[in-house]
């Protein structure tokens, strides 16, 4: 597609106005019945001068518009300011920006785009959309046949193309019309395809169900090491990283952290986690010098960003090495599709010597080696955790009762409730609210929801994503706020998009006056490594406040779209006199 960029660039305002000037009712008319109900989730791919977009956010639509061109996305904001889209710069067949974002659609639009794509590229690109959109979701593709312009970057298109490739990737073409150019050029003609999506399109729920249901378990290691996926995906997905189309990879110090959070407190209530084992005994990954010697450290400080001095990183860098070796030689080696081969393959890394500051950051964690997922496993984590992780507790439980009857003992169900929940830091405001009260002695702060400035007494610190729905008390989600907006009126309620929106300068300059410029440098790298491991869109850009804003944004729409919190509208009367935002630049 890279020829396309340049014609586009150069020619951003002559092809925007061609396209504004057809409605989009009139161009997208033949699948109006097929649009899921607002407010569903939809991807408009190569949005151009986003009228598209615009069109499905005024339906009530959450829209994610990607474009490759920089021109036709500036174009986009200059002829729709208002738009209700997130326009992402992205493109096919790599769409590696939207699969970060970890959503799924309802219903993806591929309006006058598919000619862009190159024959060899198509295969990918079809597989990449498939398995961006839903089960029963739809992909609908219109099909440019005719003339084109020179250096466009145009190939031939086929309908049969199409049909092929959908019965290829488990789906089937559900609707096929034929229509004239609306521009007028008689030598023009158009094919428009939806395309439905049965099921998961790749296998992953039932591979899930087997290994939790049906696959021969001698200890609980295959279910701990799906259990862990399940949180990473949810808590830790943005160190994951992209190998390939067909995977995506961990690092395996990150998998052998969160399996040793997952025993702890299992092994520490003497539950079994084998017909064989009671206390830490005949456990392949419990040796002398690494896992008993973390046996009084906190549950909550096994986690990202945590710093361990001399005389404890040893213990902590034994016990993440014996963690990984059993990880790689037990569960991995005997979870295998039915060819023989390794669902999860691994690379383990020659370890070194622990530093002397051990830190449980991402290139420490790398440093233990690589865990590949299939990606279609991976989507599954994010997408179907909700189910998911309960089944694997379930299954768990029965195992552990099953090894415990084995062993002519009864365990009792609060003592496996206690040792199955997972450990997340509590409602932790302390760090922020002294921050903001250091603000407060120096100038004005403001409440980030409703603009009106805060005193001491009527500070509160808020979690911008509700704890009760998603347990997270990284810095970049507390936020100062007025102590009745935060508790009388939005409570555990999500922030809607536009009320987030609105509150974007003020939750900037925050995150740059409590964290980033703070005299404790560890206060700024502590929120950028947290926003890159929590936010799964940021890569290594969350030095960059925009850039943590917008990954903000994709995260809130992703608990919307999958978890269904409730959202909240925002205050009754916003102050509108925001404080200045200082240049940074």
């Amino acid at each position: 597609m890279t020829e396309r960029f340049g014609w586009y660039e150069t020619r951003a305002e002559e092809a925007a106005a061609r396209y504004e000037s057809v409605a989009a009712e009139r161009i997208n008319e033949w699948l109006l019945d097929l649009l899921p109900k607002p407010p569903a989730l939809v991807l408009d791919v190569g949005s151009g001068s986003g009228r598209d977009a615009a069109w499905l956010g005024s339906l009530g639509y959450e829209v994610i518009a990607v474009e490759p061109s920089a021109a036709m996305r500036a174009a986009a904001k200059r002829w729709h300011p208002d738009v209700r889209a997130r326009i992402l710069s992205d493109r096919l067949p790599e769409l590696a920006e939207t699969f970060r974002a970890g959503l799924a659609f309802d219903f993806i639009l591929v309006n006058a785009v598919w000619m862009h794509v190159a024959p060899s590229d198509r295969e990918r690109a079809f597989r990449k959309l498939v398995t961006l959109l839903k089960p029963s979701g739809i992909i609908a593709f219109t099909l440019r046949f005719g003339p084109v312009e020179a250096g466009r970057g145009m190939h031939t298109v086929s309908a049969a193309e199409v049909e092929n490739l959908a019965r290829r990737h488990g789906a089937y073409v559900e609707r096929k019309h034929h229509g004239s150019d609306f521009l007028g050029r008689s030598e023009v003609r158009w094919t428009q395809l939806a395309v439905r999506l049965p099921d998961d399109g790749a296998g992953a729920l039932p591979l899930i169900r087997h290994v939790i249901l049906n696959d021969d378990k001698s200890s609980t290691y295959k279910l701990a090491l799906l259990r862990v996926l399940c949180r990473i995906a949810d808590g830790a997905a943005g160190l994951a990283d992209d190998d390939s189309d067909e995977q995506t990879v961990l690092p395996l110090g990150l998998v052998a952290l969160y399996w040793i959070r997952l025993f702890k407190p299992l092994l520490a209530r003497g539950l079994p986690q084998s017909p064989e084992n009671r206390g830490l005994g005949r456990l392949g990954f419990v040796r002398s010098g690494g896992f008993p010697r973390l046996m009084d450290v906190a549950d909550l400080d096994l986690r990202l960003g945590m710093r361990f001095a001399k005389g404890r990183q040893g213990d902590i860098h034994r016990a993440l090495r014996d963690a990984r070796n059993t990880i790689v030689e037990m569960p991995v080696a005997h979870l295998t599709h039915q060819d023989g081969t390794l669902i999860f393959p691994a690379r383990l890394e020659r370890l070194r010597q622990p530093p002397a500051d051990l830190r449980l950051d991402a290139p420490y964690l790398w440093s233990f080696g690589r865990f590949f997922v299939p990606r279609c496993l991976w989507r599954a984590f994010q997408r179907h955790n909700v189910w998911i992780e309960p089944a694997i507790v379930a299954e768990w439980k029965r195992l552990m009762n099953h090894y415990a009857r084995r062993q002519g003992r009864k365990l009792e169900e609060s003592v496996v409730l206690q040792g199955m929940a997972w450990s997340e830091p509590g409602r932790a405001v302390r760090v922020p609210r002294e921050r903001a009260v250091h603000l407060l002695h120096d100038g004005p702060l403001y409440c980030v929801w409703s603009g009106r400035r805060l005193t001491r007494d009527s500070l509160d610190i808020d979690h911008c994503f509700p704890w009760g729905s998603w347990p997270c008390s990284d810095l970049w989600n507390l936020l100062p706020a007025s102590r009745k907006v935060n508790q009388q009126e939005k409570g555990d309620r999500l922030p809607a998009d536009l009320v987030l929106r609105r509150a974007k300068d003020r939750i900037v300059e925050w995150w740059h006056a409590g964290y980033v410029s703070a005299a404790d440098r560890l206060l700024g790298e502590q929120f950028t490594l947290e926003a890159s491991a929590t936010l799964p869109t940021l890569r290594s850009s969350a030095n960059d406040l925009e850039d943590v804003f917008s990954a903000v944004s994709l995260q809130r729409l992703r608990l919307h779209n999958d978890q269904r919190i409730p959202e909240w509208n925002g205050v009754v009367s916003v102050d509108r006199r925001l404080r200045p935002v200082p240049d940074r630049s």
